[in-house]
């Protein structure tokens, strides 16, 4: 394929099956073969890198990027973005952010958005039994499952809503799953995503002894088979289960690729979905929210519409439940439009933003750290941001942390403690304070995250400490109506962004405030990390050139990144992937047949695995040779271009 526009480059080149071999010949052998391609394709590469992004086609319409679903495409306002300053780079972040909001998509496809009828009408339907749950709680659960950031948010509102419920001294109805259990809350696990039977084993053990149970599976692109597992399970068992998915493409672009011991594909449990959401027996919510600002980072705009959507529902449903009325279309859009309110305050900030997202970035590239120290919710947020960083960067596990005041203790997850696993598990301020500060420097970025509601006494004495070791100390603090943040509490920090929002009096509104304030801390975190990693030469474009090749997604995106940017044939790519993961020249025939799950589980001690692939691509050398050339650039961006333009 052509880079950038996926035009066919080669005549003749093998298919293969994603879970086969790489073919006949190996990619050593490939290589010679086909690098008489190689030169044209970058000359390609070149020319249209060279366009204004103005001449760029947008994702809305079908010919941009037609092999590709909504979630994995470019977003043509980002192809720059390596190159962004700060504050360039927080405002292609609002840009994109703002897509979340769109009613109907322009362009040939008619993408369905956020606002769009269906999609409220759904959700409404949605509600409704979710109503119905909590007016006759007995013997019933909510569930909401899901795989990384997904599965994250769903712990996060299953907590929260339990929480309110309890305090209102009602029956707690929520639960929740992800894949990998408690410990993928604050690591990475992401093996476990492709086990659809892992997903239905779960669900059924998390509902035992229900005998309703409304079901919401979140799969932002459509494709993990942990999910697709539990909503087969589902509609095996619709006396007992109503299914909900929600993603963010079409259904037409939910993987169809084979799962590994399992029969359905993602598309054929969607569309059998489809079918039942006629009689409401099941129901899809999957508007378009356009394609991430870095290409495929799920955990940014996904997971933000995420949140927003199933927060909108929830407390809908709640607001109807506790007056005795049903939730109306009205209610729907006025809590969508009350979020697209929030992002406008979030990004009414973006030049304090910006500053914090530089502070980050001279820490990382420095070969320091950044942390994030919250309280209550918003500690949660900074830990969900952290744990991300890992398989979206390739990043080291300490390179961003972050920790809540009381620890498990605060976070309310199912399984308690697991400071035991290890010391990126110890998540408590006291571990934060024993462990971590004792190694800070100068050099290192610490942003505490808090309201005005919190213990201030406690925010300003761990502050003072934290100061004592470095001035890099900076505050994200939420305000709420007429207060302000004390002088004692601004001089401690080195810059201090405050959000005011309007009072709010009573308990459930506080609620649905908390819910408002912990989505603009994941904007203004998600643009901190991204961008700290982009200003350290992490990603190419707006590419995630070193993510983790821990699962069959991201293995395949690996290949496509390689395709992409080397111009070579898919086959030729998947096997230099084989080569840098097995540390070999000449994989063996048991390697080049393992299923991709072999592969990935492999991978996850590996780094830089498709850095050093492209460059051994590009260069037609060795796995030794590429890392050694890899090596030689602090930086992978430099690198990569270096390999592009030689």
């Amino acid at each position: 394929m052509c880079p950038l526009t996926r035009r066919p480059l080669l005549s003749g080149a093998k298919n293969i099956h994603p879970e086969g071999a790489v073919g006949e010949h190996s990619a050593s052998l490939l290589v010679h073969r086909y690098i008489l391609v190689i030169s044209p394709a970058l000359d390609c590469l070149r020319t249209l890198a060279a366009q204004d992004q103005t001449d760029m086609d947008r994702w809305e319409v079908p010919s941009y990027e037609p092999d590709l679903p909504i979630t994995e495409k470019s977003n043509s306002r980002t192809r720059d973005m390596d190159r962004a300053q700060p504050e360039q780079l927080v405002q292609l972040l609002r840009d994109c952010d703002t897509e979340i909001f769109q009613h109907l998509w322009e362009g040939g496809a008619g993408y369905q958005g956020l606002y769009s009828d269906s999609v409220v009408q759904t959700i409404v339907h949605v509600a409704r039994n979710v109503e119905e749950i909590l007016k006759c709680p007995e013997d019933s659960l909510i569930v909401m499952s899901g795989c990384g950031t997904s599965g994250r948010l769903a712990y996060l509102l299953a907590t929260s809503f339990n929480r309110l419920l309890k305090r209102l001294k009602k029956q707690e109805v929520f639960a929740y799953i992800i894949a990998g259990g408690d410990k993928a809350l604050l690591t990475s696990q992401e093996a476990p995503e492709d086990s659809p039977h892992l997903g239905a084993l779960n669900l059924e053990q998390v509902c035992a002894g229900k005998r309703r149970i409304l079901f919401i599976g979140i799969s932002c692109g459509l494709s993990a088979p942990f999910v697709a597992g539990q909503l087969d399970f589902c509609m095996d068992n619709l006396n007992v289960f109503t299914p909900v998915l929600i993603g963010f493409n079409p259904v037409n672009m939910a993987r169809n690729e084979p799962i590994p011991g399992w029969t359905p594909t993602f598309r054929t449990v969607t569309e059998r979905m489809l079918q039942m959401q006629e009689t409401h027996r099941a129901f899809i919510i999957n508007p378009a929210v356009g394609p991430e600002p870095l290409s495929g980072s799920s955990r940014m705009k996904a997971g933000s519409a995420t949140k927003i959507l199933l927060e909108t529902l929830l407390w809908a449903a709640h607001t109807s439940a506790l007056s005795h009325t049903h939730t109306t279309h009205r209610d729907v859009l006025n809590l969508l439009r009350d979020y697209e309110h929030v992002h406008r305050i979030t990004y009414s900030q973006s030049d304090q933003i910006a500053v914090l997202v530089k502070q980050a970035g001279s820490s990382l590239k420095k070969g320091r750290h950044v942390y994030y120290v919250g309280w209550h919710t918003l500690g949660v947020m900074g830990i969900i941001d952290a744990s991300e960083c890992v398989p979206t960067f390739g990043a080291d596990v300490g390179d961003i942390c972050g920790f809540i005041n009381e620890g498990y203790a605060e976070m309310g997850n199912a399984e308690g403690d697991l400071s035991s696993l290890g010391p990126e598990f110890c998540i408590g301020h006291k571990d934060f304070v024993r462990t971590t500060l004792p190694n800070v420097t100068e050099s290192d970025s610490v942003i505490f995250l808090f309201t005005l509601g919190d213990d201030l006494h406690a925010v300003e004495d761990l502050a003072l400490c934290v100061k004592q070791r470095t001035l890099g100390l900076y505050a994200v603090i939420h305000a709420s109506g007429p207060h302000s943040v004390p002088d004692n509490i601004k001089e401690v920090f080195a810059s201090v962004m405050t959000f005011t929002w309007p009072s709010t009096s009573e308990e459930e509104n506080s609620f649905l405030r908390t819910l408002q304030v912990e989505l603009a801390t994941k904007w203004v975190l998600n643009a901190v990390s991204t961008g700290a990693h982009i200003l350290k030469g992490k990603i190419y474009r707006n590419y995630m050139m070193d993510l983790k090749v821990t699962n069959s997604k991201l293995f395949r995106r690996a290949v496509s990144l390689l395709q992409m940017f080397s111009g070579c044939p898919e086959e030729l790519c998947h096997g230099a992937l084989i080569q840098v993961i097995y540390s070999t020249d000449q994989p063996t025939e048991e390697m080049n047949t393992a299923p991709l799950t072999e592969h990935a589980h492999t991978a996850n001690t590996c780094s830089k695995v498709v850095p050093t692939a492209l460059l051994m691509l590009r260069w037609r050398c060795s796995v030794h040779e590429a890392r050694a050339r890899l090596d030689g650039h602090m930086i992978i961006r430099d690198a990569v271009e270096a390999c592009l333009t030689a």
